[in-house]
Formats: structure tokens, C-alpha cells, sequence
């Protein structure tokens, strides 16, 4: 990859077919990038390789591609994300199982790995097939009940050129019993706070709720180590900009990461984003439950 001055902006979308990808590659176009849609994968570092494009670059990856695996797209993101001279997010487009039915039935399409059977089918082994690739992502935009207008809008808070203070950052929580999130800058452990499992009437609710932060927050290590993560994280922010870094992943673990990871990751990303900074939650967890839970995935 080069290194000649600033750094490549390249930007990776994929997602499922009919939750708007190839719509999230058309409103990057409009914001200036310039986009190849469904180029096989093996090209892709021929491309960076080659001379420097005058403009960021937007790339369509799904199913249809040649040579498409998630094994094969993870191995390109981290490629990119080592490389120097290039700044590269994945973008992933996501949408709940119904929506994506209602919309094949509504548009009449055929989704390109069920093309002679009932949609479902295909969207469920599509799932199957992508669920590595979204726990990788940098960026989740879920677009269920987002407008077309509101999808854009989107699009544009993460990826629209910007003075001063252009990096997106991610915080996570997840399940050290899951393993660690790829691709994640920064990691802490939360293990040693109160456990919300340990009280009945708190166990089946999760950290976005205001019973178990209370919880959490009444340990009375809590303050000193929050206040101690916020510091390190603020004052690394700035050096990382400098350093002309895109987007920048901030994780918490604990046990089973619904409660005490999930309160902090809230936590953290409410005072980033009041410090003016674009902010997005992930919870690995919760939103696997969810998609577990979902119609058609259950036992």
C-alpha cells in the first residue's frame, strides 16, 4: 500500500442483501467518494497499490462478489486497517429479519442465494454467513426504521468530509466468555464491579436500564475507574486524530456482558458524544440475543 502524505480514505460497505447497501453506496458517491460496486476482493489491494486516487473511495462487497467469504473480508479489513497510507472503515448495513421479508415481498426480488425458494431462507443463511463480518464492523448503521431521507442523513453524520475533528469512535461491550471483539483499539475490564446477576429482580434487565446503573455506579470503585478511563481515553483522542486515524473502537468486558459492560459502554459514549465527538454503542451481547430471538432463529 502507499504512503504518500495523507492518508487513503477507503470505505468497505456490505451487509445484507435488501437492508441498503448499495443505497449507502450511492449517498457516499454524493458525498464525493468515489465508488466500484461488487469488485472481486483479490483485486482490492491491486487497486490501493496502484496510483493515488483523487478522491476516497467507497467499496460495495456482498455475496455477489466472486470471490466473497467472511473469512476472505475480515482478512482484507484487517489488511487495510495495518496499512499505512490508507484510513479504512467497514460500514455495515443492517436491518431486522421481518423488514428485510416485507421488503423482498414488496419489491418482488429474488434474494441471490434463495433465487428459486421463499426469501427467508436466503436471508437467514445470508445472516448465517455475515454474522463474523458484522461483529468486525467499525460502523453498524441499522436501517429497520430509518427513512430514506433519515438513512442518508446517517451516512453523512459518519462519512461527510469534516474540519477539525473528522474520527468516528466506537464503544462496545461484550462477554469475555465470547472472547475479545476484533479489531478493537482499546480494552477494559470491568469483572471487579457489583454484579447485577447476583440480585433477582435486576438479573433478567440489562445495563441501558436505569436500575442496573444505579447498581453498577453504587460500587464505590466505580467513580475513581471511571474517572480515570474517561481521562486516558480523552487525551488520546486528539493524538489519534493527528495521527490521522478514521475511527477508533473502545471496548468493555465483563462476565456475561449485559450488565456492567453495557453500563459503562453507555456511560462512556454518552460523555464522548457531549464532548462533541460522533459517538456510536454496539453491545456484541445484547444484539446477539436479539438476533437470536428474531423470527425464524429460534431453537
Amino acid at each position: 500500500m502507499q504512503d504518500s502524505g495523507a492518508a487513503m480514505r477507503v470505505v468497505m460497505v456490505t451487509g445484507p442483501s435488501g437492508a441498503g447497501r448499495s443505497s449507502a453506496i450511492d449517498a457516499l458517491e454524493d458525498l464525493g467518494f468515489e465508488t466500484i460496486d461488487n469488485l472481486p476482493m483479490s483485486l482490492i489491494p491491486r487497486l490501493l497499490d496502484g496510483p493515488p486516487l483523487p478522491r476516497p473511495l467507497a467499496l460495495g462487497l456482498d455475496v455477489r462478489n466472486r470471490d466473497f467469504s467472511s473469512e476472505n473480508l475480515i482478512e482484507l479489513v484487517d489488511r487495510l486497517h495495518r496499512a499505512p497510507g490508507v484510513a479504512s472503515d467497514l460500514l455495515y448495513v443492517d436491518c431486522s429479519t421481518d423488514v428485510l421479508v416485507r421488503r423482498f415481498s414488496e419489491t418482488r426480488r429474488r434474494h441471490p442465494l434463495s433465487p428459486d425458494g421463499a426469501p427467508l431462507a436466503g436471508i437467514e443463511h445470508e445472516q448465517e454467513l455475515l454474522e463474523s463480518v458484522r461483529e468486525r464492523a467499525d460502523v453498524l448503521i441499522d436501517t429497520t426504521t430509518l427513512t430514506p431521507h433519515q438513512f442518508k442523513a446517517e451516512i453523512g453524520r459518519w462519512f461527510a468530509p469534516r474540519e477539525g475533528g473528522p474520527m468516528s469512535v466506537s464503544v462496545q461491550s461484550f462477554s469475555y466468555k465470547r472472547g475479545l471483539p476484533r479489531g478493537v483499539d482499546m480494552v477494559f475490564d470491568c469483572r471487579f464491579l457489583a454484579n447485577p446477576h447476583w440480585i433477582p429482580e435486576l438479573r433478567e434487565h440489562d445495563g441501558r436500564e436505569a436500575e442496573v446503573t444505579a447498581h453498577v455506579e453504587a460500587d464505590p470503585r466505580f467513580a475513581d475507574f471511571f474517572e480515570r478511563v474517561e481521562g486516558l481515553v480523552t487525551s488520546l483522542l486528539d493524538a489519534f486524530v493527528d495521527e490521522g486515524k478514521s475511527s477508533l473502537t473502545i471496548a468493555f468486558g465483563c462476565t456475561g456482558g449485559k450488565h456492567r459492560s453495557v453500563a459503562l459502554a453507555e456511560k462512556m459514549a454518552r460523555t464522548l458524544a457531549e464532548q462533541g465527538w460522533r459517538v456510536s454503542k454496539r453491545h456484541r451481547e445484547l444484539d446477539r440475543r436479539k438476533s437470536l430471538a428474531a423470527p425464524g432463529k429460534q431453537g
